[in-house]
This record gives structure tokens, sequence and C-alpha cells, in this order.
């Protein structure tokens, strides 16, 4: 009696222990996707408010930092780039349209309201990011763009019905076909107050990023002069050099710039000519590889920069690097300022 007694204990632990564990893994599944869920809305909110903030993001052609001047030097080298001359006759309204689009999407996966709209929305910004200004990336996965389109597709797959506004909508639905509403009604009813929510959600979406585009942006600095009352001429310092010969024809060597800490390559991009380009990319600051057939290369994102001038051959970067005067003295060559 003892014996089968422990037995039937031991029977009953054992289906506890799995039966939590089943619950478990029910409880994981469920929300697997909620951290993805919440990495991709804090993202593009915080994208959104990054923008519309960003003084240089609408300030048209002559900022090489704004929406415009990226939009047109993604155009040449995008497959879309025929679909892009509308963004270039209306930069203010697409520039707008596209901060305020990741706003929505944003807060819709937040709140997991339309959850299955916002993913698509998603999906769209993201592939048209991708399409534009980090298609030549290379290699392909240092692409942010492309990951974070099909990072979307579960969401558009599986949309957000748990700890959600669509959750909540989609249990009321069916607690009220339980007590014998119409279904017409039970649709009625869930379309009327998701609309109301959205609404709500919306409005508050535009009026804080109305508000930051409006009050929130930081402002450019101006230009400081160059003299002035009371202003002291700086004292002419040696620049670091190098021996001529380590800096063939197409070749470079690398000197540091005393005023940054920056590296700097010491290019002859002719015989005889010698000049100075920064290694910083003027991207996201990553460094740009030395240069080879001509051009200097930044891994990060793929922008490929002119090894003479420094002038941008393949975007999403879009203001040249920083260029310096070099002066060859006997068989050193001698790092002068920067060029403005």
């Amino acid at each position: 009696m003892a014996t089968g007694t422990g037995s039937t204990a031991g029977g009953t632990a054992d289906t506890g222990t799995t039966g939590r564990i089943t619950e478990w893994k029910a409880l994981g599944s469920r929300f697997a996707l909620l951290p993805l869920r919440l990495f991709l809305g804090v993202t593009f909110v915080y994208a959104a408010f990054d923008k519309l903030s960003d003084a240089h993001y609408l300030a048209g052609a002559g900022d090489p930092a704004s929406f415009y001047a990226q939009t047109r030097a993604a155009e040449g080298g995008s497959p879309i780039g025929w679909a892009l001359a509308p963004a270039l006759h209306a930069p203010t309204f697409f520039g707008l349209l596209i901060a305020f689009g990741e706003l929505a999407v944003g807060l819709g996966t937040l709140f997991g309201l339309w959850g299955r709209v916002a993913a698509l929305g998603g999906v769209l910004l993201s592939a048209t990011l991708w399409l534009t200004v980090s298609f030549h990336t290379t290699p392909y996965y240092l692409g942010n763009d492309l990951a974070y389109l099909l990072a979307w597709t579960p969401l558009l797959l599986a949309g957000t019905p748990y700890l959600s506004v669509d959750g909540y909508l989609t249990a009321r639905a069916a607690r009220d076909r339980a007590r014998g509403l119409a279904e017409d009604a039970v649709r009625r009813r869930a379309l009327l107050d998701g609309g109301i929510a959205a609404v709500a959600l919306g409005g508050a979406g535009l009026l804080s990023g109305s508000l930051t585009a409006g009050f929130g942006r930081d402002e450019i600095p101006a230009p400081t002069a160059a003299s002035g009352t009371g202003a002291t001429s700086p004292v002419p310092q040696t620049g670091p050099t190098v021996p001529a010969a380590q800096v063939p024809v197409g070749g470079s060597a690398t000197v540091k710039d005393p005023a940054s800490g920056d590296a700097v390559y010491i290019v002859q991009p002719a015989a005889g000519q010698y000049a100075g380009l920064s290694s910083v990319c003027t991207h996201s600051g990553c460094a740009v590889n030395p240069p080879k057939d001509g051009q200097l290369y930044c891994p990060c994102h793929g922008s490929k920069f002119d090894a003479a001038t420094g002038a941008v051959i393949t975007g999403p970067a879009v203001k040249p690097l920083p260029k310096y005067t070099v002066t060859r003295n006997g068989e050193q060559l001698e790092l002068g300022p920067q060029q403005s």
C-alpha cells in the first residue's frame, strides 16, 4: 500500500511539473514577438522625433545633410531612382510624410493598434530606405534598412494580439458574441472603437510631432567670424610629416590631424600632386579604408569617395571628405591646415 501511494504521489508531481513547463512554453510562445515589437516601436518613434527635431532635415538644397540633398545623392544609384522625382519636387512634404509615417508606425506598434497595418507601414518605409539610402551597402548585412525590413515581417504575419488594443478589442468581440450580439453589430462596434482609438493616438502623435518640429529643433550654429575685436592670431605650428617616398602615385600614408586626432590620408593622385583627406566618413563617422583604385571606401554603409578630391562618388554620404593642404619640403611631406 505504501509503495502504491508513493508511486501515485510521484506521478502527480511529475504531471504537475510537466503541466507547468507546458504553461511556460505556451506563455513564451504567446509573447515571443513582444521584445521585437517594443524595439521596432520605440526605434521608429525615436527616428521620427529625431528627424523632426533636426534643423538640417528640412533645410533644403543648400544643406548637404537635408532630406533633399540625401534624396538627390541617392537618386542616381537607386533602383527606384525614377520614383524619387516627386520627393525632389516637394521635399518638405515628403520629408514630413516620412517622419510622421514613422511616428504613426511606431505608436501603432507600441500600443498594438491595427498592428498588421502598422507593420505594413514599417515594411514599406524600410523597403523604401533600403532601395534608396543603403542599397549599395557592401557587404549587404551592414545595411540596417534591410534588417528592419525583415524584422517587420513577423509582425505583419502575426499582428499584435497580446498586451495591445487589438487584443482587447478581439477579447471584447468574443464576449459580445457569447452574449448573443449579432455579428454585424460586433464588427461595427470593434471598427468604431478601433477608429476612435486610432484618431486619439494619431492626434496625440500629430500634436507632439508638430510641437517638436515647431519648437524643439536644434539651432544650426551660425558661422563664427575669422577675425574681430580682441581676436588673436594663432601661432603657426609645424604639422606632422612623412617621407615623400612612402606616398607613391595612387598610394597613401597616414598621419594624425593635431587638432582633432583623426587619421588623415596623405595621397598622391598624380605625380607631384599631393593632398590630405580625412579618414572620417561624412555619413556616420566610420573610418574609410585607405585609397584603392582611385577611391576611398567606407565599409559601414558603402559610401565611396574620390581619392584625389574627396568628392562623393556613391552615397549614402552626401558631403565630401574634409581636405587638407600638403606641402613638400625636400623629401618630407608636411600636413597643413584643413581647407574650408
